[in-house]
């Protein structure tokens, strides 16, 4: 755990998200966490003052599928970042592995291809208890976490694009 026990939930401040543009892809798989961090993360969207309708909700039946999802909404939407949520709870076999690295590097891969913050709320635990615990319980909310993990991606590279044009215009007004 990168933090010492205590709720990761608690932000100092958060940039507003008035005109910004999200989809949120859910796992079905372990539904009553997922759903958890689905609320968390539209509230915490909410609050920073996302519009209701600039919130999309997708769901896929697993972790697994969550980067073709992301895909989807890069290819298909014109939202500014995508949130996966998602639970992967070990069991006795390798499988979790297998959905963890997949669900890992692809998020990661399609963020890289297509240009777009997409935010890895992915709970990967020991046991029920432990996602219950990070899913609303003692440890704070990972979809809280995703949420602001998003709208800081997007502002940075708000920020970023604004900077690369203002550059570019003091150029050509250098040139001319």
């Amino acid at each position: 755990m990168a933090e010492k026990k205590r709720n990761l939930s608690q932000f100092n401040a958060v940039p507003p998200a008035n005109d910004m543009r999200f989809g949120i892809v859910v796992s079905e798989w372990n539904g009553e966490v997922t759903e958890s961090l689905l609320k968390a993360a539209v509230q915490t969207l909410r609050k920073a003052g996302c519009a209701e309708h600039n919130i999309l909700i997708k769901y896929v039946p697993g972790t697994f599928e969550l980067p073709l999802g992301a895909q989807f909404f890069a290819q298909y939407t014109d939202v500014d970042a995508v949130i996966a949520l998602g639970c992967v709870i070990q069991g006795e076999t390798r499988h979790f592995d297998f959905v963890c690295q997949g669900a890992t590097q692809g998020i990661m891969q399609l963020q890289i291809a297509w240009n777009m913050p997409i935010a890895f709320g992915v709970l990967t635990t020991e046991n029920i208890q432990q996602a219950l615990d990070r899913a609303g319980g003692q440890w704070g909310n990972k979809g809280d976490e995703a949420a602001v993990a998003a709208i800081n991606m997007v502002k940075l590279q708000n920020d970023m694009e604004q900077s690369a044009e203002n550059i570019n215009r003091e150029i050509t007004r250098n040139v001319n």
